[in-house]
């Protein structure tokens, strides 16, 4: 899978994880909130200059989130789902566990 799809992937099993949780959803049913959010991260991933060869979103030097609401949002969620996506989704936690270490 090339980069790009697997991050927006991984992104929006974390948005779905956390609506699923926080906002009483359905699986695969986002509010509208967490919906528009999902868009507008697949949109900057898919917009990303380093393509296929970017590297995690945290250590990059351009931060294309800089000081936008989506930015606490998108950390807030992350701090909630990932350490839950080991039990939600084991096979894509091992996944990017070890592409994150690969990376490094």
């Amino acid at each position: 899978m090339p980069q790009i799809e697997y991050e927006k992937h991984i992104v929006g099993l974390m948005i779905e994880l956390y609506c699923r949780k926080m906002h009483n959803t359905s699986k695969n049913n986002l509010c509208p909130e967490c919906a528009s959010l999902k868009s507008f991260c697949h949109l900057k991933l898919l917009k990303c200059p380093f393509g296929d060869n970017k590297g995690a979103c945290s250590d990059c030097e351009i931060h294309c989130y800089k000081n936008t609401p989506e930015r606490e949002n998108i950390r807030l969620i992350m701090r909630y789902s990932g350490p839950r996506m080991m039990f939600y989704y084991p096979k894509d936690s091992l996944i990017h566990i070890f592409k994150k270490k690969r990376k490094k």
